[in-house]
């Protein structure tokens, strides 16, 4: 395979703009089989990164509580979750102690027991007021592996893309130089005893 390409780049067929065209592609190769895979995993390690951080500040602003259900909330409301497992969340009101020692009473959401007097599990911050849990550790992680599929699609569009540019603009000045070399043969060529 090797002595077929030299031997085609040899060939009087094989034109500058081909050599050069090859070029390109060839870059655009090395891009997209080294560039692209890099750029992915970098994205992914910076956004795990940042996501780590986030949960371990998530977790210095947030405290686990338990609280104890009081009864249902007005107008119970029924959280995202899975129809068909029946674990879907529920809000309930709840009571329990701010980090300063202050009873709180609240609206909470739960999947667990929702009867008068059963414990809860709530998340509040520093003064007492309930928040979202903290991401979990998995959930940033399968965040971070998209973050870095997605650039490693976005480097991987740019580089095709540019790819794309520098070929076309290429082929266009080969055209350009073609119709002018037309333009100088002139209407006649090729007929015998036109001159040429």
């Amino acid at each position: 395979m090797g002595i077929r390409v030299l031997r085609w780049r040899r060939s009087p067929l094989w034109r500058a703009t081909d050599r050069r065209e090859a070029w390109v592609t060839l870059g655009a190769l090395v891009l997209l089989a080294l560039g692209a895979p890099a750029a992915g995993w970098a994205g992914g390690v910076l956004a795990d990164a940042s996501l780590q951080q986030e949960i371990r500040a998530q977790h210095e602003e947030r405290r686990p509580v338990t609280a104890v259900v009081v009864g249902p909330a007005p107008e119970a409301r029924r959280f995202a979750g899975d129809p068909g497992d029946g674990s879907g969340r529920t809000s309930v009101v709840a009571a329990w102690r701010a980090p300063d020692g202050t009873p709180r009473t609240g609206e909470v959401a739960t999947s667990g027991a929702r009867e008068p007097g059963a414990p809860v599990r709530v998340w509040t911050d520093a003064s007492g007021l309930p928040v979202p849990p903290p991401m979990d550790a998995g959930t940033a992680r399968t965040h971070a592996v998209l973050g870095g599929v997605g650039v490693f699609l976005l480097a991987a569009g740019c580089v095709e893309a540019g790819r794309r540019l520098i070929v076309g603009r290429m082929v266009r000045r080969r055209y350009a130089l073609w119709d002018r070399e037309w333009a100088e043969a002139g209407p006649d060529w090729g007929r015998a005893g036109t001159g040429s």
